[in-house]
């Protein structure tokens, strides 16, 4: 079982930049790919960047690359999102993600097994 908490979001400007930060309890967080996935008002939830669980594997969304970067420390249990250049565009509620299955990579929502409870960026244009 893993416990996400995730936070970091809130308003800023466009160009601005943000880091988001998921909190994980359990001590077999080292062996699931983790994620971001972002839901826009009126829209479904989608993968912004999934990160293996040893970071040999990044996913990044197309509109995303080269502005964000996820990254983890399994030593303090924790997954990251540094953001850049951000975008009206980035306006979501983001949501820390674990896989369901350890040593398995998918960047689709379905395959998630557990979620934080979601922290809110705004960019304003």
């Amino acid at each position: 079982q893993v416990q996400l908490v995730d936070s970091g979001g809130k308003l800023v400007q466009a160009g601005g930049s943000l880091r988001l930060s998921c909190a994980a309890s359990g001590r077999t967080f080292r062996t699931y790919a983790m994620g971001w996935f972002r839901q826009a008002p009126g829209r479904e939830r989608e993968p912004v960047a999934v990160i293996g669980w040893n970071e040999a594997y990044t996913f990044y969304q197309d509109s995303v690359k080269g502005r964000f970067t996820i990254s983890r420390d399994n030593a303090e249990n924790t997954v990251y999102l540094q953001m850049s250049s951000l975008k009206a565009e980035a306006t979501g509620l983001y949501y820390c993600a674990a896989h369901a299955m350890p040593f398995t990579i998918s960047k689709v929502a379905a395959d998630v097994g557990f979620w934080g409870q979601g922290t809110q960026v705004a960019v304003s244009s």
